[in-house]
């Protein structure tokens, strides 16, 4: 359903992203990551408490008249990242980079996983009837754990979109209604239900919703696309109709302390077959300057500073030779590059789905991380430690990916201190 009278959301913020001439692995060995005047993954963080100014603001050198430059502010987050990414080995460093799938109908599973080692994350999957408090009070112990271990504490995640996709729907939790539903009616409404759904998921202990989803599904092709339009997954049929819905659910969500995630870049909405059950998933239409993906660039420098999930299609007129996961044409050069995206960019699931599963486990892992991603997500945790120990061969056996490696997990660190999660 059209809706012209919803301007799209405003491009201003991206202004003041400074692109990003060297991949991140590289300029961090360069400057060192030092904290004065360096913002997350080498630009000005657009959106998230104001940009750096370099130019003087007054005094003088010692014998002389000109003004002396004062030193840049430094940015509180980026500096408590820093301070941690020295407290770990290069284990650990790894470790934050994954986020590992435990069953919602098993949750103390995730007592085990946490043990095995100090993932990023934790990912409930599946579904589950429970209700909210009596999931806090197996999540929030992960929490405490790892506060009193002065670990950085892991994101517990969940998808809570509506409609066919809630992990959740126990006592607690609202049943909310598609995307497409929502789409009909006006942001506002939108933003308050995610507001809702965001406190049900506080009270659950979890920090990281898989949601809102920014794919654009054309007029007419709802029922042809198997991941997206069929389940009516999408807020609208242009980029223009999807902005403000989008932008209302991430702002929702962050108003009740949960950090959104927008997804599946760049889109799913013109593909016939599901990545999750359906090899080599294509896409022949969209192109880097589709309004749809910069979209994603828009969501991305909102103050709450959403996550964005990569697909796992491929895009034929981007990259023809990989899914976009493991393409650093997708994800450093257009995503990084072009949108000006410095941010924590999540996979799709790189353990269960079809679309991956003719590359190894482990190459899956150091693909993602190689083509500029920052958090790998496996549904399956049994993969979960090959993942890490190929991140941690490759790091040690190359500097240049030791340090994309580091790289990432000062990003991934500096997304926990924003949200109050590191020791």
């Amino acid at each position: 359903m059209a809706r012209a009278q919803h301007a799209p959301l405003t491009r201003a913020a991206r202004a003041l992203l400074i692109p990003l001439a060297l991949p991140l692995a590289v300029l961090l060995v360069l400057v060192g990551c030092t904290g004065a005047g360096t913002a997350e993954q080498g630009g000005a963080r657009a959106g998230a408490g104001g940009t750096q100014d370099p130019a003087p603001s007054g005094g003088t050198t010692a014998g002389e008249g000109s003004p002396s430059p004062s030193p840049s502010p430094v940015d509180p987050d980026l500096a408590a990242a820093e301070r941690a990414l020295a407290g770990l080995d290069l284990r650990a460093r790894a470790a934050q980079l994954l986020v590992v799938g435990v069953p919602a109908d098993d949750l103390a599973r995730g007592d085990a996983l946490l043990e095995q080692a100090p993932y990023g994350g934790l990912f409930i999957a599946g579904r589950s009837q429970a209700a909210a408090e009596d999931v806090g009070a197996v999540t929030v112990p992960w929490a405490e754990r790892a506060r009193a271990a002065g670990r950085p504490v892991p994101w517990v995640a969940a998808d809570q979109e509506g409609g066919a996709v809630q992990t959740f729907s126990g006592p607690g939790f609202e049943d909310l209604p598609s995307a497409r539903q929502q789409g009909r009616g006006d942001p506002s409404a939108v933003q308050a239900a995610a507001r809702g759904v965001g406190e049900s998921l506080r009270t659950a202990g979890v920090t990281l919703d898989l949601a809102p989803v920014a794919d654009v599904v054309p007029d007419g092709t709802a029922p042809s696309n198997a991941p997206i339009g069929r389940y009516g997954r999408e807020y609208g049929a242009t980029a223009e109709e999807v902005a403000p819905d989008a932008a209302a659910a991430v702002t929702g969500l962050g108003e009740a302390g949960v950090v959104a995630t927008v997804k599946h870049f760049p889109g799913l909405g013109r593909v016939t077959g599901n990545t999750d059950s359906a090899a080599d998933v294509r896409d022949t239409a969209t192109s880097a300057s589709d309004p749809g993906v910069a979209l994603f660039g828009e969501l991305a420098a909102l103050p709450q500073r959403p996550f964005v999930m990569t697909s796992s299609a491929v895009y034929e007129q981007i990259d023809p030779a990989a899914p976009a996961a493991f393409s650093p044409a997708v994800v450093r050069d257009l995503l990084r590059g072009q949108l000006g995206v410095d941010g924590v960019v999540i996979s799709d699931d790189l353990g269960r789905a079809k679309a991956v599963s003719a590359v190894s486990p482990a190459d899956r892992a150091t693909r993602f991380v190689e083509a500029g991603g920052t958090l790998v997500l496996t549904v399956d945790p049994e993969l979960a430690p090959t993942m890490l120990e190929a991140l941690v061969a490759r790091a040690q056996a190359d500097p240049a990916f030791a340090a994309a490696v580091d790289g990432a997990a000062l990003v991934a660190l500096q997304a926990k201190a924003r949200a109050g999660l590191l020791p």
